[in-house]
């Protein structure tokens, strides 16, 4: 690898950090004609004494996540292409294997197949006991009941593939200079204007933070928390087994064997071997496993979480110093530690599952490093606080070339991409955080947490129970938990889901509620059917306080509310009109409410959750000098009155006429109810007659309960965020980040009708485009099961036949319809009402059919 030993003075772009992240942004920009590009690290290269140096390389592609199972899905079919400096490929696809030792585990392998499917991985499959040990002679099948093979699953070693990534990328015009530590990035005027580095600054326009552990340390000195914990866990490699003499591997004569143990020592004569046979995993015990030519390597994740302070974290030198590694701490691998797995010790599981390995000494034993996020995924994009400032962080080999590719696209094209179309990274975006999460302590606690679960059976659905918990409160909260709210946590803030003081409504509606005995079950209560029922045919009260809200103030804010949403925004003072945002691709990047309140003045409502901050910082990105952006999801409480009673419960205390002549729909008014003030939408995501009621948050409480107050005679009812759910799934209603999102055009979506293609905004041109002829793929089909007791989940395949076509976005139980309703985005031959498909869920093939949409008027 032929390095630069002089420090540039100026760069284009410059990646601190020439690990498999960093080395992988640089291939991929590079590709993209980049030729202007410097990578900088503080250890030697290829072998940086990063994570990338002791990982054990080992690629399960299949996860829970679309955005991790398409990451490494590329990330295999990338270092599939790569030469080792040996000239062998730098891939081993020896296929992975991950068995059960539960019935519960047993469940979770067939959704691994189903995850398998809906993402595109090659030829999922099940195994009985006696099939996992043709492929692995070694394991002792009386303590498995099967496993999940991914045939095209295997292992790349980092060093390997760094040394690959940047030679191709030298070749294209990169430099890498080693033994470089930096120390800090300059800005001015908030946008990035040099890297400081030990050995002097290199001017440059972006900056990718690209340090894994280290990131949260130059993020710090920026103002700019990153919430990435390095967390530890154990790698051990055992002597040589009798029973793999055959597979012997002398690596002292690689190219790359001096370099990699200068920096690893004698372990390297280990790591720098592939496997031989398929990886392994064993997630009931939290170990894994992978073959280093005689011997076997394992990993346990076993154990209570370790969490250093990054700031306390050392450096990597020449002189064999990594400061990913600590060392091994014994007693985790020989005591049972982790919270969850109390009853065996690490090595004990290993030895029963291993019986090979019994007795055998560890040769080689640390301690290594990775990096977590609050929500296990990456953290990366533009950060919102600086121009030209990007964040890698928080990911894995695994993922390593998925996630550059779709980086660098999103760097040079601005909307991040794979090969096969653009990627929504909501759920990986580095703004999605809220301020909280910046913490130290919040990123320890959580980081801890998300290590703890790593390979623990989780629930979509779950939430943090006891870590991290009562951070933010809506103005409504104390009430909440006066009707004895079930709080679920969402983005830090404390949520209704549903209210068990409503349980007496099952008297009335249970019969309406079929029963879940499944995997749908949990996390989930009959009195969110209850709620919604009684929304539809009475009145309901529900807070949305943490749905994000902007005002958008300005001279020229008109402008730029037309330049930012598809639907034509010349509206009058107190109209509101539901639009679109679109990203340059034409993908949805969010839909919204805007309501004009004054002259320069408009209200924008958008999606809660994590995702909602993502839509702050896109719309203060494109806004124009003059124009100032404020998140006043905080400062504004917020609820919606809906249900057929809901004008006559409103009418009581209201200041104003809510006639349909009066207060018109899609109208806003600001007024009174009592004696607090509110600014009122006349719109409701649950689809029925409703009022949205925004107030200064100290005002938040008394409103409610003005409200409640109002609404006893008319059997006024709090409903949570499952009755909503339900509500607008059976009127059409799209939830962001589910069934729409920016991998979606507005014509996929057929929300044509929020485009007018006679104004001028962003992506215009992709849209029309989009739209036109056959250009469109994939279109939004909204499915009801064909058995009315039938309830699923999303993410799972909907097949014709053998054939994927498919996967379930979004699905709740429809109360009203009496029948489980999905959304999925079909080829257009299937998305015609009437056609006939299939869900896989939990192993069983349910009918389901294309319905007209909306299901409720």
């Amino acid at each position: 690898m032929n390095t630069t030993d002089s420090l540039p003075t100026q760069a284009d772009t410059v990646i601190v950090g020439a690990g498999i992240v960093g080395c992988n942004i640089a291939y991929q920009l590079t590709e993209l004609g980049r030729d202007d590009v410097v990578v900088v690290d503080q250890g030697p290269m290829p072998t940086t004494g990063g994570s990338s140096s002791h990982a054990p390389g080992i690629m399960f592609q299949t996860a829970d996540s679309k955005i991790l199972t398409k990451f490494a899905n590329y990330s295999r079919k990338l270092y599939s292409t790569l030469k080792g400096k040996d000239g062998e490929q730098a891939y081993n696809e020896v296929g992975g294997i991950e068995v059960a030792r539960s019935e519960e585990r047993m469940d979770f392998l067939q959704r691994r197949v189903e995850w398998g499917r809906a993402w595109g991985i090659e030829d999922p499959q099940l195994l009985s006991p006696e099939e996992v040990t043709e492929y692995l002679p070694l394991v002792n099948e009386d303590v498995i009941l099967g496993g999940y093979y991914s045939p095209t699953d295997g292992q790349v070693s980092g060093v390997i593939a760094c040394d690959a990534l940047a030679r191709a990328a030298m070749n294209r015009g990169a430099e890498f200079v080693p033994h470089t530590r930096t120390e800090d990035v300059t800005v001015e005027n908030d946008s990035v204007q040099a890297v400081v580095t030990e050995n002097g600054t290199i001017e440059c326009n972006e900056v990718v933070i690209a340090t894994n552990i280290w990131a949260r340390q130059l993020g710090e000195k920026l103002g700019v928390h990153l919430p990435v914990a390095p967390v530890e866990h154990q790698y051990t490699i055992t002597e040589p087994l009798d029973e793999m003499t055959d597979s012997a591997v002398d690596v002292s004569n690689h190219p790359l064997f001096e370099n990699y143990h200068n920096v690893s020592g004698e372990k390297a004569k280990r790591l720098l071997i592939g496997p031989d046979r398929p990886i392994l995993r064993d997630q009931d015990n939290a170990m894994y496993y992978r073959t280093h030519g005689d011997t076997y390597g394992i990993g346990s994740y076993n154990h209570e979480p370790i969490v250093p302070n990054p700031q306390e974290l050392g450096g990597n030198d020449s002189d064999g110093e990594q400061g990913s590694v600590h060392e091994f701490t014994d007693y985790h691998m020989n005591n049972a530690t982790h919270p969850d797995r109390p009853d065996k010790p690490p090595r004990q599981a290993s030895d029963e599952f291993i019986p090979a390995t019994t007795g055998k000494d560890l040769e080689f034993k640390y301690n290594g490093m990775f990096a977590e996020s609050p929500n296990g995924l990456p953290v990366m994009g533009p950060i919102q606080e600086y121009d030209g400032l990007w964040a890698a962080a928080a990911i894995w080999v695994t993922h390593a070339g998925g996630a550059g590719k779709a980086l660098a696209e999103w760097m040079e094209n601005g909307i991040p991409r794979l090969p096969d179309g653009s990627i929504d990274l909501a759920h990986a975006d580095v703004n999605r955080f809220d301020a909280h999460e910046g913490s130290w302590d919040y990123t320890h606690d959580i980081g801890g947490e998300e290590y703890r679960i790593v390979y623990n059976i989780m629930h979509p659905k779950w939430v943090w129970t006891d870590k991290q918990r009562d951070i933010r409160r809506t103005p409504m909260y104390h009430t909440h938990k006066k009707y004895d709210a079930e709080l679920w946590a969402e983005a830090g803030w404390e949520e209704p889901q549903w209210f068990e003081s409503n349980a007496d409504l099952l008297a009335e509606y249970g019969d309406q509620i079929p029963e879940r005995d499944g995997w749908e079950s949990i996390y989930w209560s009959p009195i969110e059917g209850a709620e919604a029922l009684h929304v539809r045919n009475k009145v309901g009260l529900h807070d949305m306080t943490s749905f994000n809200k902007m005002e958008v103030v300005g001279s020229d804010a008109g402008q730029f509310i037309q330049r930012l949403c598809t639907n034509n925004m010349n509206i009058d003072v107190g109209d509101v009109k539901y639009t679109l945002m679109c990203n340059e691709g034409g993908g949805v990047r969010a839909d919204i409410t805007v309501t004009r309140t004054d002259d320069n003045r408009y209200l924008l409502l958008t999606t809660g959750r994590e995702v909602g901050n993502n839509h702050v910082a896109w719309v203060r990105d494109q806004a124009p000098e003059n124009v100032v952006v404020n998140d006043v999801t905080s400062s504004l409480a917020a609820m919606v009155c809906t249900g057929p009673n809901a004008r006559s419960v409103l009418s009581k205390v209201a200041t104003v006429d809510l006639s349909d002549d009066a207060f018109p729909f899609f109208t806003s008014q600001q007024f009174f109810i009592k004696n607090v003030p509110v600014t009122a939408l006349r719109v409701s995501y649950a689809g029925e007659l409703g009022w949205e009621l925004y107030t200064p948050s100290e005002y938040g409480e008394t409103l409610w309960n003005h409200i409640l107050g109002a609404g006893e005679e008319y059997d006024i009812r709090p409903y949570g965020n499952g009755a909503l759910n339900a509500l607008r799934i059976e009127k059409g209603f799209r939830l962001w980040g589910e069934d729409l999102h920016t991998e979606h055009n507005p014509s996929e979506a057929s929300l044509d009708w929020a485009v007018d293609l006679d104004t001028e905004f962003i992506g215009k041109e992709a849209v029309a485009a989009a739209g036109e002829g056959d250009n469109i793929d994939h279109k939004i089909a909204c499915l009801t099961m064909d058995d009315e007791e039938a309830v699923i989940l999303t993410d799972r395949p909907v097949l014709d036949g053998d054939e994927t076509i498919g996967y379930v976005h979004s699905a709740e139980y429809g109360y009203t319809v009496g029948a489980c309703v999905a959304y999925t985005y079909l080829p257009p031959e299937y998305a015609e009402p009437g056609t006939e498909v299939e869900i896989l869920y939990e192993g069983d093939r349910y009918g389901a059919t294309v319905r007209e949409e909306p299901l409720v008027s």
